[in-house]
């Protein structure tokens, strides 16, 4: 072969090398920052992309990765990269110790979900993305807990991670990264804090035992009350029905005795004045005889002194007597 023939292999050697190189296939997803002699040239998009092998040079960046195995370790996997995922990413990180307002050391590790937005802000504006994220995470979370009590860091995780990433977003933005989620996965407090939040939760279960069995007494009681007051009205209103029954049935008794007398009394006025009589000296005397009834009814011997009027009246009432007999024979 000739000199000609083979610088012409090299060269078609050369070119083929040199097309090989300069096309790059980007997946759907992913990114490559491009630098030209050192400086940012352009992003590439997914799909057949042409560079200049010589001139061109993707830009590689320090990657960490982190995984969990079965046991609960957690494994930190370092990567230098050239590609760009610009999918959402979760990052395990490892548990960390942080102290509370009350001065209470707990262990708390986190899940962080990202999403680079900005390629060439994530490659250029800071070194190690997920290293900076990491310690801008422990270091935000940190002071969050650092103003809540432990009872309030155990119940608020929900508020706990709203402001975290709130603040991580915010911090981030520069970087060309979005913060989606933070995610407290444990809060582990020391085992002497563990053993008095059982008792005090044990103690609190107690009391509202207690507070209950108090509280059914105490319902009882009412009832009992209302129960026997109940009764008392009951027998009352019944002791009040009956006497206004039986006071009833006395006024109306009298009544009738009182129409009957009254008609009796008419009736002999009548008769009496008929026959010439007085009805007046018949009544008193009728009412002297009453009188003197009452009077010797009693079981001690008595002295009766009978008025002159009376034994007037009591011969007055014998003579009616005498014509009241003798109106009958007729």
């Amino acid at each position: 072969m000739s000199v000609l023939g083979i610088i012409v292999s090299i060269f078609v050697l050369f070119i083929i090398i040199f097309a090989i190189k300069g096309f790059k296939i980007v997946q759907q997803s992913e990114t490559m920052v491009i630098e030209r002699l050192g400086r940012y040239h352009r992003t590439l998009s997914s799909g057949i992309n042409i560079i200049w092998p010589i001139f061109d040079k993707p830009r590689t960046i320090e990657w960490k990765y982190t995984k969990t195995d079965p046991s609960g370790r957690t494994i930190i996997r370092k990567e230098t990269i050239s590609r760009i995922d610009l999918r959402e990413t979760v990052y395990d990180f490892p548990k960390q110790n942080v102290i509370t307002r009350d001065n209470v050391a707990i262990e708390i590790n986190a899940l962080l979900y990202f999403q680079i937005t900005d390629p060439k802000r994530a490659v250029y504006e800071i070194a190690n993305l997920p290293d900076a994220i990491e310690k801008l995470t422990q270091t935000t979370l940190r002071n969050v807990i650092g103003e809540l009590d432990l009872d309030h860091t155990l119940t608020s995780r929900d508020t706990i991670n709203q402001k975290l990433r709130a603040i991580l977003d915010e911090a981030t933005d520069k970087w060309g990264v979005k913060i989606n989620r933070v995610e407290l996965q444990d809060i582990i407090p020391p085992e002497d804090v563990k053993v008095a939040m059982e008792k005090q939760m044990r103690a609190e279960r107690d009391r509202r035992a207690m507070i209950l069995e108090a509280e059914g007494h105490k319902q009882s009681k009412i009832l009992e009350a209302e129960g026997v007051r109940q009764a008392e009205i009951n027998k009352a209103e019944g002791i009040r029905q009956a006497m206004v029954l039986k006071a009833s049935g006395e006024a109306e008794a009298r009544i009738k005795i009182a129409e009957a007398e009254a008609e009796a009394v008419a009736r002999v006025s009548k008769v009496i004045k008929e026959s010439g009589g007085d009805p007046t000296a018949y009544l008193i005397a009728l009412k002297y005889i009453e009188a003197i009834k009452e009077m010797v009814s009693g079981k001690d011997n008595k002295v009766i002194y009978i008025p002159y009027e009376a034994t007037a009246i009591l011969g007055a009432v014998g003579s009616i007597r005498d014509m009241f007999s003798s109106v009958q024979k007729t």
